[in-house]
C-alpha cells in the first residue's frame, strides 16, 4: 500500500487542534452573549423615576403609586412627560425620548415605570440611546405598549419586567403589587396556575419572552424583535377582534417563532371583540388551534395581562414552565 496516499503531517495536526480550539471558543463566547444581564435589585432609599413613553398622563392620579413606592422604601422622582398633552400622546416623540433618555442616563436612578401604555412608545424606540444604561442597566418596568421596550432590552441582552404600571394600582390585587415588591427587590418568584382543560402538559426550560401579542406581531422583522429560539414565550392581549387573534397566530406560526419555542404562557385575553359573521372560536380555541402541531407545554389563565390581578414577571430571566393535569407552575431561576 501507498503509505503517502493520505499524508497527515504533524503541521496538519496542530493546524487541525487550532481549528478546533477556535470552535470551541466561538461556541463559549457565543454562549456568554446570550446569557442575558440582570440589573442590580433595589434597596431601599434607591429612586424609580415615573415617566410616560406613550398615552398621555394629565391626570392627578399618580398618589396611590407613589404611596406604594414609599411603603417600600423608595423616593420618586416625576419624568417631564407627566402632563403633557399632544392629542394622545404625552407630548411630542422628542419629549417622550428626552424624559426617558434623562432616566436611562441618570445614575441616581434605579429603575423606570412607565405610567400606562395604550400607543406610542414604537414612535420614540428608535430616538434613544442606550449607551449609558449598557454601562449602568436598571430595569424597566410595565406592560401593555411597554412590550416594545421589553422587547428591545432582550435583543440587547438585558431583563426587564411585566408588570403593573402607576396607573393600575388602585385596581390592582395584593398579590400583584407584591409581585412586583419582589422583582424589583430580586425575591424568589414562582407560580402556581389551577388546572385547565386546554393545557398541554409538559416540562420546559429557558428565558421568557414576549408581552402583548399585539405589540410583538408589530415588532417582527424590525430591531426590536426579539428571538424566539428556545424560549418560552409569554403572550396576552386586549379589546382585539378574534379574527386579529387569529392573523396574529398565525404570524408567529409562519414567522418560525412557534417552531423554535419551548413552551408558551397564556395571560389574559381580556375583552376580545367579534364581527356580524361570527369567527367561530374565541381566543383560547384560537390559540389551541394552531398550536396544536407542536409537542410544547402551554399554559392558559396565568394571571397577567389587563387584568386586576397582573402578576410580575421578570422577562429574559431562566424559568422552568412544568404543566400537568393537576395544574401548572411557572418558576424563575
Amino acid at each position: 500500500m501507498n503509505q503517502n496516499r493520505f499524508p497527515f503531517s504533524h503541521q496538519n495536526l496542530i493546524f487541525y487542534r487550532i481549528l478546533l480550539l477556535i470552535l470551541i471558543f466561538q461556541s463559549l463566547n457565543s454562549q456568554a452573549q446570550k446569557k442575558m444581564i440582570t440589573p442590580p435589585h433595589l434597596q431601599k432609599g434607591d429612586t424609580i423615576a415615573i415617566l410616560a413613553t406613550a398615552r398621555k398622563n394629565v391626570e392627578d392620579n399618580l398618589k396611590p403609586a407613589i404611596d406604594l413606592l414609599h411603603s417600600w422604601g423608595l423616593e420618586v422622582v416625576i419624568g417631564s412627560t407627566i402632563g403633557l398633552d399632544n392629542n394622545q400622546l404625552a407630548g411630542t416623540d422628542e419629549q417622550r425620548a428626552a424624559d426617558f433618555q434623562q432616566q436611562l442616563d441618570n445614575p441616581n436612578i434605579k429603575a423606570i415605570w412607565c405610567v400606562k401604555g395604550g400607543y406610542g412608545t414604537v414612535r420614540m424606540i428608535d430616538l434613544l440611546d442606550f449607551t449609558a444604561f449598557q454601562k449602568q442597566p436598571k430595569w424597566i418596568v410595565g406592560f401593555s405598549d411597554v412590550t416594545v421596550l421589553h422587547n428591545h432590552l432582550n435583543t440587547l441582552g438585558y431583563k426587564s419586567i411585566h408588570g403593573i404600571m402607576p396607573i393600575t394600582v388602585p385596581r390592582a390585587t395584593d398579590q400583584a403589587k407584591e409581585t412586583l415588591r419582589k422583582a424589583l427587590f430580586g425575591e424568589k418568584l414562582s407560580y402556581t396556575v389551577a388546572p385547565f382543560g386546554k393545557n398541554k402538559t409538559g416540562k420546559a426550560t429557558g428565558d421568557l419572552v414576549g408581552g402583548n401579542l399585539s405589540i410583538l406581531y408589530s415588532l417582527f422583522g424590525s430591531a426590536s424583535a426579539i428571538d424566539c429560539t428556545d424560549k418560552i414565550l409569554f403572550i396576552e392581549d386586549l379589546d382585539e377582534y378574534l379574527y386579529h387573534i387569529d392573523r396574529m397566530m398565525m404570524n408567529l406560526k409562519r414567522n418560525g417563532c412557534l417552531e423554535s419555542i419551548k413552551g408558551i404562557v397564556v395571560g389574559s385575553m381580556t375583552k376580545m371583540k367579534d364581527n356580524d359573521i361570527p369567527w367561530g372560536k374565541n381566543a383560547i380555541e384560537i390559540i389551541e388551534d394552531i398550536t396544536k402541531k407542536y409537542n410544547i407545554p402551554i399554559l392558559y389563565n396565568f394571571p397577567a395581562g389587563h387584568i386586576q390581578d397582573n402578576r410580575a414577571l421578570i422577562l429574559g430571566n431562566k424559568v422552568t414552565l412544568d404543566v400537568q393535569e393537576k395544574g401548572g407552575t411557572l418558576t424563575f431561576e
